[in-house]
């Protein structure tokens, strides 16, 4: 268990697009890819909305993976290879207010 934080405890978010373009993800499997987004830092949560829906398509697992770096998992549900195109992402970002951490009983301090 990690250290739990008061509510409110977002110290700062943003939103912010760009363009990305994904490489090909081959039939039902997927596939970790990473981009540069800059102002990304370990440690922010982010959401990723992509702009167009593409058939067999999907992300999950969106993360920071290093400074100006994210990573997102994309998924193909179809019987053949999917070239997702490059278009405008929405990223929305939020980075905790660790300053001041309330430890709640039984949690264990990470």
């Amino acid at each position: 268990m990690g250290t739990q934080l008061r509510d409110g405890n977002i110290g700062q978010m943003g939103a912010v697009q760009v363009t990305l373009d994904p490489a090909s993800v081959a039939s039902n499997t997927t596939a970790t890819q990473t981009f540069t987004v800059l102002g990304l830092r370990v440690g922010d949560f982010v959401i990723v909305q992509k702009a167009t829906n593409t058939t067999g398509i999907t992300i999950s697992n969106p993360m920071v993976s290093a400074g100006n770096t994210l990573r997102i998992t994309l998924g193909n549900h179809t019987a053949g290879a999917v070239d997702p195109p490059s278009e405008v992402y929405r990223i929305l970002w939020f980075r905790p207010d660790v300053a001041d951490p309330l430890v709640l009983p039984g949690a264990v301090q990470v």
